[in-house]
């Protein structure tokens, strides 16, 4: 079973800073992906940002030039630091780890509030 395990998040006044974390548990499968999905109140979970081993980086359009995502391959972590954030970035944001061979698995979900 892998476990995924985020940190960070909380509230932030509108054109602040915050940086979430995500850590999953495997050493023995690889990881082809890493990223973060969010979900406002009464909205759909929507894809926000993914990274692959390569290194090779997807983003929402939302979020491109305000978000980077970034991981450490070694110690299978996930970065999405956020920068200039607005009221409507406010959501529950999940992170998702593509595992080789064993599927999809997602974090708890870390809050992150936004305030004009």
């Amino acid at each position: 079973q892998v476990q995924v395990v985020e940190s960070g998040g909380g509230l932030v006044q509108a054109g602040g800073s915050l940086r979430l974390s995500c850590a999953a548990s495997t050493t023995t499968f690889s990881i082809p992906a890493m990223g973060w999905y969010r979900q406002a109140p009464g909205k759909q979970r929507e894809f926000v940002a993914v990274t692959t081993t390569s290194g090779v980086t997807n983003y929402a359009d939302s979020v491109k030039g305000r978000f980077t995502n970034s991981r450490d391959n070694a110690k299978n972590v996930v970065y999405l630091q956020m920068t200039n954030l607005k009221p409507e970035d406010t959501a529950v944001y999940y992170c998702n780890v593509v595992v080789f061979a064993r599927g999809t698995y997602w974090g708890q979900g870390t809050q992150v509030t936004v305030s004009s």
